[in-house]
């Protein structure tokens, strides 16, 4: 088959790999119809994810039709379509048990890299380097899906891939980047970033009830979709203003009641603070630029909510930990628990109440993928979002 693989910082190459066998009775084989390039691949494609090797197939964002299952696959069948999402999960365990299924305790066969760089493991992920179990991803013709009961969510022949596709990833961290803000109506939510997870969180505060949402991005395309498609009520271009200010005078000197990190570890800014970063993430003493998330805590209302969905990736300083705890703030994050959303969010785009494709701008071919990284990177053509037909 072909796949999309790793070979090195800013090199993505479309391979003939081998296809993907049945290895557990719980797996599945699936036929990739659609899938996506997503910010955090470009994480990968910058070389800022250890544990990565030449060959991984790529690709955390995908669907498909099931094709092939193990003989203790009950849920699913030959010939349904399927979403998949990005993180793996077994479903018996004390973590899946309280719907923390990014934390699954079964599914990350490497979990002992991340228990010596975190203290404690995560799930296992598709195609998101050997640390999260070295998962071959979905951006290739076929991929396995290990507890295909768990994790594989049928779609309605109504509904389009375009439509759904995101239930995997993006639309399920943004719904829960604004679920974790309690919001309450009334409630102003600002958010760092207006890239696809961005403009899916804005759409989900503003379904959850907040009455302002603050957009903040460099991109004048980017605000405009926040505005024109996700719902945003103010936008803050933080290369024409400082944003701490623009939000003070926005609020009346109050701050946002929460704050929405939808960046994380490769944010740009302005200013010594982001040429100290920069200077030490490309000197490999760092991992993250973590400017979203220090500006988001000082913007923040005195005792109000932090939640961070941005990716991060080791230890960052200069941290305003003295503002957390004098200020009373509330910081919230996680890998998306995926599967404990598409369900309740599928419904919501079957009522009408949201259509996610709305982030698309480009469609290409799975053999375009190269191109694909190079153009959503670069942000060429005002890009959004790549998805990848097969």
């Amino acid at each position: 088959m072909r796949a999309n693989c790793w070979h090195g910082k800013k090199d993505v190459r479309v391979d003939r790999v081998p296809d993907p066998v049945i290895l557990n009775s719980g797996d599945a084989i699936i036929r990739v119809t659609t899938s996506a390039v997503c910010g955090s691949d470009l994480h990968l494609y910058n070389g800022f994810i250890p544990t990565m090797e030449k060959g991984d197939i790529l690709g955390h964002e995908f669907m498909g039709e099931v094709m092939e299952i193990g003989r203790g696959v009950r849920n699913v069948k030959v010939g349904d379509r399927v979403v998949i999402p990005f993180t793996i999960a077994c479903g018996q365990c004390e973590s899946c048990l309280m719907q923390l299924f990014s934390l699954c305790e079964n599914s990350n066969p490497n979990a002992f890299i991340q228990e010596t760089m975190m203290g404690h493991a995560g799930s296992g992920a598709f195609g998101y380097s050997h640390m999260t179990g070295g998962f071959a991803g979905g951006q290739a013709e076929f991929v396995r899906v290990p507890f295909a009961d768990v994790g594989a969510l049928k779609i309605p022949d109504h509904l389009t891939d375009e439509q759904v596709l995101f239930l995997g990833d993006i639309f399920s961290t943004g719904y829960m980047g604004a679920e974790l803000c309690d919001i309450r109506p009334g409630q102003v939510v600002a958010v760092w970033g207006a890239g696809p997870v961005g403009q899916l969180a804005i759409a989900s505060a503003k379904m959850l009830g907040a009455e302002r949402i603050i957009a903040i991005d460099r991109f004048p395309y980017r605000l405009r979709m926040a505005v024109e498609k996700a719902g945003a009520t103010d936008v803050i271009n933080y290369e024409e203003v400082s944003t701490l200010e623009a939000l003070k005078e926005l609020t009346g000197g109050r701050g946002p009641d929460a704050c929405i990190d939808a960046v994380g570890m490769e944010a740009h800014g302005t200013g010594l603070q982001y040429a100290y970063d920069r200077g030490k993430q490309m000197a490999k003493i760092a991992f993250d630029r973590p400017i979203a998330v220090r500006e988001a805590i000082m913007a923040c209302r005195n005792g109000g909510i932090v939640s961070v969905m941005g990716v991060y990736g080791g230890f960052i300083d200069k941290f305003p930990m003295g503002t957390v705890m004098n200020r009373g703030l509330t910081i919230k994050a996680g890998q998306c628990h995926v599967h404990k959303y598409m369900r309740p969010l599928l419904d919501k785009i079957e009522q009408g109440l949201i259509d996610p494709s709305f982030v698309i701008s480009h469609r290409m071919t799975l053999s375009e993928a190269p191109k694909a990284y190079d153009v959503f990177m670069h942000k060429e053509d005002e890009c959004m979002k790549v998805v990848l037909k097969s």
